[in-house]
């Protein structure tokens, strides 16, 4: 993921929370805004109770990898801010993606 298009700071963060709409599932929640940049951004959260920082970091790639081979497919100008609940900790990264994509594909109708 390019730097342009990760959301970075805290202020970015709560705008898009406060403001964006919100899709939820057991694994994920999203929250997502329009933008008018011309390509999407996205956020992710992993929070302390997940694990310690060697852990969260690896849930971070994992998100960005699918990301990375999901937006391949179309292009749109949102801001995402995807957060992972503790019960992701218990499936594979293939349900992991399948599940990531449903609730992206979701916020797009």
């Amino acid at each position: 993921m390019k730097k342009k298009n990760i959301v970075k700071t805290k202020e970015e963060f709560d705008n898009i929370i406060k403001t964006g709409l919100c899709k939820k599932n057991k694994y994920f929640v999203i929250y997502y805004k329009e933008s008018n940049k011309g390509y999407d951004c996205f956020g992710i959260s992993v929070g302390k109770k997940i694990g310690n920082a060697v852990i969260r970091n690896k849930y971070k790639r994992k998100i960005r990898s699918i990301i990375d081979i999901y937006r391949k497919s179309y292009v749109n100008s949102r801001d995402y801010i995807i957060i992972l609940r503790s019960s992701a900790l218990s499936i594979t990264f293939d349900e992991m993606k399948e599940n990531l994509i449903f609730l992206l594909r979701k916020g797009e109708k």
